[in-house]
């Protein structure tokens, strides 16, 4: 089955310093994808290269067939890929039904705001609250849905669960669950593990700006001694 998403020999630099170093990978439509990693190995500056926020870079980024590597950003957001950064990036001053209306329409098929409302009723609850009120797991479903409102059908999530209370983790591990019976195609950056094995197809894992394994979720056990060799699990 050809990809949806395939990456191909990327490099990428931030001024002189090189960071990614031929990574290879690829994502079918529907799929889950986790790329773990200790930090620093790579696995943001894969997405925002995938992105096409970071411009220095060399490769070939295709999404459904049509490449990506040279559409500047605001073009890339027209082919239905969407990012969610580690940093979440909302609007403090707005409130919470602003920052979803905020985002353009990009194409057909996006949640409208009951939709949403039902998949994160935290955020029906505090819709009328702004940005600065919200907690650490409210900022970050806040981050996830106004991506799912424009249409966007690719979604590339940073660390979604970084920093945030168990109880949290669980509601957004039952929206990527939720996602993914839509159909929906979700790449994921995570460093926990646990939560990953629990929402992800297939993983791959990356070393010092390369993807070093790739294996389903179904190979998980026979891969615990390499995982907690490489990332400490």
């Amino acid at each position: 089955m050809t990809p949806l998403l395939e990456v191909r020999d990327l490099n990428a630099w931030y001024g002189e310093s090189h960071v990614l170093h031929g990574v290879n990978m690829h994502v079918s439509k529907g799929e889950t994808v986790c790329i773990l990693g200790r930090n620093g190995m790579g696995k943001t500056t894969t997405l925002r290269s995938i992105m096409g926020i970071v411009r220095q870079r060399q490769g070939r980024i295709t999404l459904g067939g049509q490449d990506l590597t040279a559409l500047p950003l605001h073009r890339t957001a027209h082919t239905g890929l969407g990012f969610v950064p580690e940093e979440r990036g909302i609007f403090a001053t707005l409130s919470v039904e602003e920052n979803l209306l905020l985002p353009p329409v990009i194409s057909q098929g996006g949640m409208t705001l009951d939709e949403i409302y039902r998949l994160f009723p935290n955020l029906l609850e505090r819709r009328r609250s702004p940005g600065t009120k919200l907690s650490g797991g409210e900022q970050q479903m806040l981050a996830i849905a106004r991506i799912l409102r424009t249409g966007a059908t690719t979604l590339l999530l940073d660390e979604p669960t970084e920093g945030l209370a168990p109880v949290i983790i669980d509601a957004i591990g039952v929206v990527l669950r939720e996602l993914r019976a839509r159909g929906m195609t979700v790449v994921l950056v995570e460093q926990n593990f646990r939560f990953a094995s629990k929402v992800a197809d297939r993983f791959y894992i990356m070393d010092h700006g390369q993807m070093t394994h790739e294996f389903p979720v179904g190979e998980l056990a026979a891969r615990m001694d390499m995982l907690h060799e490489t990332l400490g699990v």
